[in-house]
C-alpha cells in the first residue's frame, strides 16, 4: 500500500456556530428594518448632521449624543450575546427589547420622584415662611436670641470663643499691615504682612498660630468685620508694632511703612455674645463700644 493509500484520519464534522448561523437572520432583520425605515432615516440623517453641528458648539448635546451612540452600542452587543448564545434571533430581539422598555420604565420613575421630591422641598419652604410669618404676629411669642445662634456655636473653635470675649470685654483690637515705604512707596506701595496683632496672646488662645484662621471665621459667621479706621488711642499701637512678627517684616525691605488697622465686632457679633457667651450678672452699659460696618468700597 502507498503512502498516498494510507488511511486518512476521519474529519471531525465541524459545530455549528450559534451567532455564525444566526448572521443571515440578523441580515434579514437588519434588510427589514433598512427597507421600512428608509424614508424616515433621510429626513432623520439630515437631523442627525445638524445634531453633530451642534454638539460640536454645545457641551450639553455633546453629552446627550455620546449617550444615544453608548445606547445603541449597548443594544447591539446584548443582541449579538444573545444568539452567540443560542438564543434564537426573534426571541433576542425580544428579550432585549424587554430589557430597554424595563430600563424606559425606570428612568421615567426615577424622573417622576425627583419631581416629586422637588415639590415637596418647595412646600417645605412655604410652609416654613409660613410659620415664621405666624411667629412675627404672635405678641406672646418670647424667642431670646437669633435662630442662626445654634448653628454659629457648631461652627466654632474654643478659642473663637476666647477672641469674642476679649472683643466684647476690651472692645476692638488694634492691627496692623506692613506695606513698602518710601519715595517709591508713594507711587506704588506692595503689602508685606496683612493684619499683624496680638489677639492670640491678649485672649489666651491654645494655638495661637491659628488666629488668622480663627478671624477669618469669625468674619464668615459675620461676628467681627476688619475696619481701615485706627483705633483712638496711639498708643494702643505701639505693643503691638514692638512684636517680633511685625519687626520681622519691616526688616524684610529697604523701606516699610505701618498702616494701622483694627478689629470690631459686628452688630450681629455683639449680641452673638451677649446672649450666647456673657454671664448673665454682666452689666451691658459697662461694655467698650464697637464701630458698625461701613461701606469699604
Amino acid at each position: 500500500m502507498s503512502a498516498s493509500d494510507e488511511q486518512l484520519p476521519e474529519r471531525q464534522p465541524v459545530q455549528p456556530n450559534p451567532a455564525v448561523e444566526a448572521i443571515p437572520g440578523l441580515v434579514r432583520l437588519a434588510a427589514t428594518s433598512w427597507l421600512r425605515t428608509a424614508e424616515w432615516g433621510a429626513v432623520a440623517g439630515v437631523k442627525a448632521s445638524r445634531r453633530l453641528l451642534k454638539a460640536a458648539t454645545s457641551p450639553q448635546t455633546a453629552v446627550e449624543v455620546a449617550q444615544g451612540f453608548a445606547t445603541a452600542s449597548g443594544v447591539i452587543a446584548d443582541l449579538a450575546k444573545a444568539v452567540s448564545n443560542g438564543v434564537p434571533v426573534p426571541e433576542a430581539v425580544i428579550q432585549v427589547s424587554h430589557t430597554l422598555s424595563n430600563a424606559d420604565q425606570r428612568e421615567e420613575q426615577k424622573g417622576k420622584q425627583i419631581v416629586l421630591r422637588q415639590e415637596r422641598q418647595r412646600q417645605s419652604l412655604r410652609e416654613q415662611g409660613e410659620a415664621l410669618l405666624a411667629r412675627s404676629r404672635d405678641v406672646w411669642n418670647n424667642e431670646q436670641g437669633h435662630p442662626a445662634y445654634a448653628r454659629i456655636l457648631d461652627e466654632m473653635a474654643p478659642d473663637e470663643g476666647r477672641i469674642l470675649m476679649l472683643l466684647l470685654n476690651r472692645g476692638p483690637q488694634p492691627s496692623v499691615d506692613i506695606r513698602t515705604g518710601g519715595a517709591i512707596g508713594m507711587v506704588s506701595s506692595t503689602l508685606i504682612a496683612p493684619g499683624l496683632n496680638m489677639i492670640g496672646s491678649q485672649a489666651g488662645v491654645r494655638y495661637v498660630e491659628q488666629v488668622p484662621a480663627y478671624l477669618n471665621n469669625l468674619f464668615r459667621l459675620g461676628l467681627i468685620w476688619f475696619s481701615r479706621e485706627q483705633l483712638k488711642d496711639p498708643l494702643e499701637y505701639q505693643v503691638v508694632e514692638a512684636q517680633p512678627d511685625v519687626l520681622e517684616a519691616m526688616h524684610s525691605v529697604r523701606s516699610a511703612k505701618v498702616v494701622r488697622r483694627s478689629v470690631h465686632l459686628t452688630p450681629f457679633g455683639e449680641d452673638f455674645c451677649r446672649t450666647c457667651l456673657m454671664p448673665e450678672d454682666v452689666d451691658v452699659a459697662d461694655l467698650p463700644e464697637h464701630q458698625a460696618p461701613q461701606d469699604l468700597d
